[in-house]
């Protein structure tokens, strides 16, 4: 699985509307209103990396109202969730 962390510049006044249609697509999993130079990050993930380009450049910046895009792609993924299952190994309840 493939993450891509997608900044995206947006008209001030659809931001809540943006944001909803972003999270509606099939390949992204959350998208945060943010305060800074950014107005939201949406989280996408997809089975294989050409499948980026279908779901950030073909349909988030297609959007009406996204203005601009800035991604980046995970090279490893760490969570707290990752962290508690790793040291529950061989432990018995």
């Amino acid at each position: 699985m493939i993450t891509a962390i997608v900044l995206i510049k947006t008209s001030v006044d659809r931001i809540p509307e943006i944001a909803e249609s972003i999270a509606a697509l099939d390949s992204v999993s959350e998208v945060f209103s943010v305060t800074g130079t950014y107005d939201l990050i949406a989280m996408v993930r997809v089975k294989a990396h050409d499948d980026l380009a279908d779901v950030i450049p073909g349909r988030i910046s297609k959007i009406p109202g996204v203005l601009a895009t800035d991604t980046h792609v995970a090279f490893r993924t760490y969570s707290q969730h990752d962290l508690e299952a790793a040291f529950a190994i061989g432990l018995d309840n």
